[in-house]
């Protein structure tokens, strides 16, 4: 996973009535967040199965 689509983020964002302003704001560090634990997850599991 590389990241959101943050101008689709933005157009949602908008169109559910929040301030661009804002959403420049609150997205990109909830977007790391979200890259990081789906990097987490992704990497613990790709291995599931795999003991000998």
């Amino acid at each position: 996973m590389l990241g959101w689509d943050m101008a689709a983020a933005l157009q949602l964002g908008t169109a559910l009535g929040l301030s661009p302003l804002i959403i420049a704001e609150l997205l990109p560090p909830i977007e790391a967040v979200m890259v990081r634990k789906m990097s987490e997850q992704t990497g613990s599991g790709s291995l599931e199965g795999l003991d000998a």
